[in-house]
């Protein structure tokens, strides 16, 4: 009788599609994402409220009696109004993405999968930023088409060819995207989904109450104002540096390109942070 022979297979002919890699960790994060239904409910909750606030708004002026005003500023301050409510349901969005992970226990999982746990974030941040920015550029895009003829019958009707207008656009939409990622650089620090979405309104919403009222004390406060977090998202929606809605301001707002410079940087300082705990601490 001949002894059989077991032929081993070397690690170096393992097939390279089973390889873990960064696509399929970035699939995986998608197919969790959109598999959610709070996921869906929620980014259906920014096109519905940011189109129809618009349309609300400019439907209002008309049954009133009123008007939108002709500038293009005013314009955009109209379409972009949703803005307001897009940016919480974006952070909700963006803690719930890590925090709902630890609340399961599946963020055991996760990190077994990934044991260098960091392209985990990258893949969650990169998956967030593109379903969130998306969503948003149909919803401000969308309120433009959905209040043109409005407009148009007031005189106040804007070409997408206006100079920056469809810039403007753009930058609100890519201002969610960073909230949400934001968020969950936040939700990855605090690990808790009410800390973390506490801690997004905060900095968000409470920040631009407090920071006024310090003037009040401390002269140089009200330099602070520019970057704010939700200030600098509404600078990204700016015409130019010389539109209405800065001299509105007083002059106290960031040009389009500084907004979006100091919202960036309020998202990389936030993901850094959630990356050190990730990295650092078990789950």
């Amino acid at each position: 009788m001949t002894a059989a022979t077991l032929t081993h297979q070397p690690a170096a002919s393992i097939r390279s599609d089973a390889r873990l890699s960064f696509a399929r960790i970035v699939r995986s994060e998608w197919i969790k994402l959109t598999s959610l239904r709070s996921t869906v409910w929620s980014l259906a909750l920014i096109v519905v409220l940011g189109v129809g606030s618009s349309l609300l708004i400019a439907s209002l002026s008309t049954s009133l009696g009123g008007t939108v005003e002709s500038d293009p500023g005013s314009v955009l301050t109209t379409l972009t109004v949703g803005v307001s409510f897009g940016q919480l349901i974006a952070a909700i969005l963006g803690v719930l993405a890590i925090s709902g992970e630890y609340t399961t226990g599946m963020i055991r999982s996760t990190l077994a999968a990934v044991p260098s746990r960091l392209p985990v974030l990258g893949a969650k941040a990169l998956v967030l930023f593109t379903a969130v920015t998306a969503v948003s550029l149909v919803t401000m895009f969308g309120s433009w088409a959905a209040t043109y003829s409005i407009l148009d019958a007031q005189g106040a009707a804007v070409s997408l060819s206006e100079p920056g207008f469809a810039m403007a656009l753009a930058g609100a939409a890519l201002y969610l995207g960073l909230t949400a990622v934001f968020a969950l650089g936040l939700g990855t620090l605090v690990r808790s989904a009410s800390g973390g979405i506490g801690a997004a309104i905060l900095i968000i919403v409470v920040l631009n109450s407090v920071v006024p009222l310090l003037t009040l004390a401390v002269d140089w406060a009200s330099e602070l104002t520019p970057y704010l977090f939700s200030n600098a998202g509404v600078a990204m929606a700016r015409l130019g540096e010389n539109d209405s809605l800065g001299a509105a301001m007083g002059g106290q707002m960031l040009a389009p390109w500084a907004g979006a410079l100091v919202v960036l940087a309020w998202t990389l300082v936030s993901l850094t942070l959630g990356a050190l705990r990730l990295k650092r601490q078990d789950a």
